[in-house]
């Protein structure tokens, strides 16, 4: 008999669950409360309560070769770092190529989800939802949460006594739309993660004054990276990854932070934390220094109270006549439709095994894909949880025991309390190559290189010294995709591709050198010596 999945959420981590069923035939339906699929991607002019919402000019900070499906790739011509509308475009053709929209039913709520009377011997649950004012009961099989954790804004306006008695506008980040409104205005915006930054730069074109309060600082990185290629494209490969097991966290951080002041002094420009940049999530803009040079943006410290016009700040100074003020103080997550102590959120801190599978129920019949944060995209990793949580559901996957999953997260939990920084958005934090192979380890389809080196030189090549895209995980296994090999070996063309729009002619290009055979033989050794120490 094929079991029946209930999918929460029509977003980027909801398509690729449905598909993922699919592949294992398993009968998905997806419940969407909006009235579109994309989730956090999907523009609208006004925000919508208990649901995601992103101004209209955002742009995303992962590249489209490390953030696309594995098996589908973002096409040749689209730009490396795509607006919110050319995701949506994307998502429109995965859900068209693969026949997900049957699968969805939108305007349709998840009220409520509990355990099934038989759960002890079936797993099931008993699931309502509401669609136009009706309610509806159902019997599900298995529950991949896949609602994601953007949608309720966390104002901590307790933290800024006299909030109540200012007489300026104040919002939270994810109300934010469009600069227009604050032309020549004065304004705060409080926090500096991405969105803070990104407000901050975005109304300082037109606004008097913006004056960007943190209370501990960021590292701010460049989208662009090295030779002008996309950021986490040089990040992430496994060379790199290789190299990483060798340097010990204080040469990392030495070596990224000289990097992040070569661009611009952080100490010079206000922005420099007292802590180390692998305690903390980098802030990534592109813009922000050049807007702090400019004076359109000034750093401030946290403030410490407001008056009816004006913000007072810790180190005493105060601005005067402010008008409006911008929390972008991040979001919390929740629930609120599981009624189960397993599915429990408290201080935006859940335990779950490898971030997917809740340990304490009798049967691994719920999943949650996509509650992460990524220091990179979150499209492969969510597609990879669905891969592994279908299989479990599915009776192919079989997890440790109850003990040992609650000691794994354990450990997890002291890792994160001890490298990064008390905040509400590291306590889901993922690394992310490392967390991409751990799920493909579950699920057998991480690429053995040192094999390819032997079969496929050529790809064992790129596997190794090209980025780690998505599509390293359709090789080998089951969801083995034929054009995976293909993918990564054009993977630098559709890379330049749309960059390069201007062709240039042949005796421009002809100072180029080719690489000496020294250098090619030095690689071998290299990859050699490093497929040794990492799969031998």
């Amino acid at each position: 008999m094929v079991k029946k999945i209930c999918v929460i959420g029509a977003g980027s981590s909801g398509l690729t669950a449905i598909k993922c069923c699919l592949d294992e035939d398993l009968e998905p339906t997806c419940f969407e409360s909006s009235d579109d699929i994309g989730g956090l991607w999907r523009f609208k002019e006004t925000p919508e309560d208990d649901r995601a919402s992103i101004y209209k000019s955002v742009i995303i900070n992962t590249s489209k070769e490390m953030m696309c499906f594995s098996d589908y790739p973002i096409p040749d011509e689209f730009p490396n770092y795509m607006h919110n509308s050319k995701i949506m475009e994307y998502f429109r053709m995965y859900a068209k190529n693969f026949n997900l929209l049957k699968y969805i039913r939108l305007k349709t709520s998840v009220c409520s989800v509990r355990r099934h009377p038989d759960f002890a011997t079936t797993g099931q649950w008993d699931v309502v939802t509401e669609c136009d004012g009706k309610k509806e009961s159902h019997i599900f099989d298995g529950i991949l949460i896949c609602s994601g954790h953007h949608t309720f804004p966390h104002l901590p306006l307790h933290s800024f006594p006299g909030i109540e008695k200012f007489k300026g506008q104040y919002f939270h980040s994810r109300d934010y739309k469009n600069p227009q409104a604050f032309q020549d205005k004065r304004v705060i915006v409080i926090g500096i993660g991405n969105s803070g930054g990104d407000l901050a730069v975005e109304i300082s074109s037109v606004a008097k004054q913006v004056y960007l309060s943190t209370r501990r600082g960021a590292w701010v990185v460049n989208r662009v990276c090295d030779e002008g290629f996309p950021l986490d494209v040089v990040l992430y490969s496994r060379y790199r990854l290789l190299l990483k097991q060798f340097m010990t966290t204080e040469m990392l951080n030495n070596w990224a932070e000289k990097k992040m002041n070569a661009r611009f002094n952080h100490e010079n420009y206000g922005i420099k934390p007292k802590h180390r940049i692998s305690s903390q999530h980098p802030t990534i803009n592109d813009d922000l220094p050049n807007r702090i040079i400019a004076g359109k943006v000034l750093m401030k410290c946290n403030v410490k109270e407001f008056t009816e016009t004006d913000a007072i700040f810790e180190d005493g100074t105060v601005e005067k006549n402010i008008d409006a003020v911008f929390f972008a103080t991040g979001y919390s997550f929740s629930f609120p439709f599981f009624d189960d102590p397993a599915l429990k959120v408290v201080n935006n801190k859940i335990p779950l095994y490898k971030m997917v599978f809740p340990p304490v129920l009798e049967k691994t019949t719920v999943a949650c894909i996509g509650l992460i944060q990524p220091i990179g995209a979150i499209m492969p990793l969510s597609e990879l949880q669905a891969r592994w949580a279908t299989r479990v559901f599915k009776g192919l996957c079989k997890l440790p025991s109850k003990d040992d999953m609650l000691a794994d997260i354990a450990i997890k939990k002291r890792e994160l309390e001890c490298r990064y920084v008390e905040s509400p958005r590291h306590t889901i934090q993922v690394d992310f190559l490392e967390y991409l192979d751990e799920l493909a380890s579950q699920i057998c389809v991480k690429p053995n290189v040192l094999r390819f080196l032997f079969t496929d030189p050529k790809l064992a090549w790129e596997l190794f010294f090209g980025p780690c895209t998505p599509y390293q995980y359709r090789l080998t296994g089951d969801g083995k995709w034929p054009g995976a090999r293909k993918a990564i070996l054009s993977q630098r063309d559709r890379i330049i591709k749309p960059t390069k729009t201007r062709v240039l002619d042949d005796d421009m290009t002809k100072h180029k050198s080719p690489i000496s055979f020294l250098l090619k033989i030095l690689s071998i050794f290299a990859i050699l010596s490093a497929i040794y120490f990492v799969y031998i």
